[in-house]
């Protein structure tokens, strides 16, 4: 899990990283937060506000930022996008009918100035489900391959099973390391 992926970036000794999940609400980011930390998913609520996670492991420190994604939060999510290193933008990939509204989220996100050139993981959650978009739809969709200022990865998961989690996690760490340099 997440503590594997601390130990390979423990080469840089007090390394903190600062990772902001966002997303519409139900996307699935708290569940993935909880996957992370390899917490208990069976209850879970909307986030009212934010979470924050912070996980140490030989002296690296991984602090992730779930802040709430419902329509009255987001235009507080400015207020944590300073020193952001990684940016993680999780979409319900069933959710057909709001597939434009994340994608305009998505989009003034990456025009942010804070946020430039930070590089982008898009979670396609929720890939359990039959009705799901697959990945190559979604980057399809929201025109991920016009992204030429940042790294960028759309990864097709589960937040539920767990399933491509750890896949997405890998391609931040080995981002972050690079951005680090």
């Amino acid at each position: 899990g997440l503590l594997s992926i601390l130990r390979k970036l423990k080469s840089t000794p007090d390394q903190e990283v600062r990772i902001l999940l966002l997303g519409l609400d139900n996307a699935g980011k708290t569940t993935l937060l909880k996957q992370l930390a390899s917490e208990d998913i069976s209850h879970i609520t909307p986030t009212q506000g934010f979470n924050i996670k912070s996980v140490q492991s030989q002296g690296f420190k991984l602090n992730v930022w779930d802040i709430g994604g419902q329509r009255k939060i987001r235009p507080y999510w400015r207020n944590y996008f300073e020193n952001t290193d990684i940016l993680i933008y999780v979409i319900d990939s069933a959710d057909r009918k709001r597939f434009e509204e994340t994608g305009q989220e998505l989009a003034e996100l990456l025009d942010e100035e804070k946020l430039s050139g930070v590089p982008v993981l898009v979670f396609a959650n929720k890939q359990d489900l039959l009705t799901a978009a697959p990945a190559s739809e979604i980057a399809e969709g929201l025109n991920l391959h016009t992204i030429r200022d940042r790294v960028w990865q759309i990864q097709s998961c589960s937040a539920l099973s767990g399933e491509g989690v750890q896949d997405g996690m890998n391609w931040v760490c080995k981002n972050v390391s690079a951005k680090k340099k």
